[in-house]
């Protein structure tokens, strides 16, 4: 593929690292084509990256070549309702990076357009790595937790202990939440624990909904679905509180294609909430990122491994038998 350039309001930066998340991963299963984000093939994927400008467009002001930043994973135009109204995420022309024709950051360069709409500039002590983690799971489970409106001292429990509930967990813990963590693997439950979960239930062996009723007196003030299959949906919405927040962060898979049953008449009668979370908005970047350089949120402990360009496919594979633990970023390209 040849190496990118950058028009007058785009940057060019060289990767210096990449995470390797579980969206590029349905991407690679081609899913999601029932939402607009199939693979236009050759597809460059990868969307959580940080790197360092190289090449700057005449017209971007605020950077300079040799600045070390990132991105949001979702790119918006800067221009529409939702840019002007600081909701980037849900901008009406929003663009992933690796999907759609996009080019994405499993590469040594890689485009930024629309930059000063776009683009991050790190602060001291938050390096590429670290960026790379923050670019898609860790904002993710950021934004989530603020979407549940969580308050110190309520439960909030999530489904799924991957790297976006492990995310999710980290700030719940920091805002003063208490965090249930659900699984079907011990190991992954263990990291929840190190990461701050207060109780854990595993969701093979265990009735998910009875247990979190038991251990909440009553149910989780939040539930945070992380995962994106029915069961894990299911086991959120079922064990909420009255009144309740379930706030919808995992994409679905092949097998439910976008459509899943939710219980909506104990929706209505226990006037639970059903929020819908995408991402992190980036004007709402600063405070996750002064969080992780105070030393408030640390992904650095949610890295599994650094690995090269040329493992990602058996990184994919581990994906695809849930045996991934955390983040797995690609330094060596």
């Amino acid at each position: 593929m040849p190496d990118p350039t950058a028009g007058p309001d785009d940057v060019v930066l060289k990767v210096e690292a990449a995470g390797i998340c579980r969206s590029d991963w349905h991407g690679w299963q081609g899913d999601w084509k029932w939402i607009g984000l199939g693979l236009e093939l050759p597809a460059i994927l990868g969307h959580e990256f940080g790197g360092e400008i190289v090449e700057l467009g005449k017209n971007v002001k605020g950077f300079n070549v040799g600045d070390k930043v990132t991105a949001p994973f979702h790119h918006g135009c800067g221009a529409c309702e939702f840019c002007v109204a600081g909701r980037p995420n849900l901008c009406l022309y929003v663009s992933v990076y690796g999907f759609a024709g996009t080019d994405g950051a499993y590469a040594q360069y890689l485009l930024v357009t629309n930059a000063r709409s776009n683009l991050i500039k790190l602060p001291e002590g938050v390096g590429a790595t670290s960026a790379a983690a923050l670019g898609c799971r860790f904002m993710t489970g950021y934004h989530a937790i603020a979407r549940g409106r969580t308050e110190p001292g309520e439960w909030v429990a999530v489904q799924g202990a991957g790297g976006v509930g492990l995310s999710a967990i980290q700030t719940a813990v920091a805002v003063g939440a208490q965090v249930i963590a659900v699984d079907i693997a011990d190991d992954k439950l263990e990291m929840a624990r190190k990461t701050g979960a207060t109780a854990v239930v595993n969701s093979k062996t265990q009735d998910v909904s009875e247990a979190i009723k038991e251990i909440t007196g009553g149910g989780a003030h939040v539930g945070i679905d992380a995962l994106g299959i029915q069961a894990t949906i299911s086991n959120s919405i079922g064990s909420l509180r009255k009144g309740g927040r379930h706030v919808q962060v995992g994409l679905t898979g092949a097998d439910e294609q976008g459509i899943a049953q939710v219980p909506i008449d104990a929706v209505t009668a226990s006037e639970i909430e059903i929020i819908g979370s995408f991402g992190n908005p980036q004007p709402k970047y600063p405070g996750l990122l002064a969080l992780v350089a105070q030393g408030r949120l640390d992904p650095q402990p949610l890295i599994e491994r650094e690995v090269g360009l040329g493992d990602v496919n058996e990184v994919f594979t581990n994906m695809s038998e849930f045996k991934t633990k955390g983040f797995n970023i690609i330094t060596s390209f």
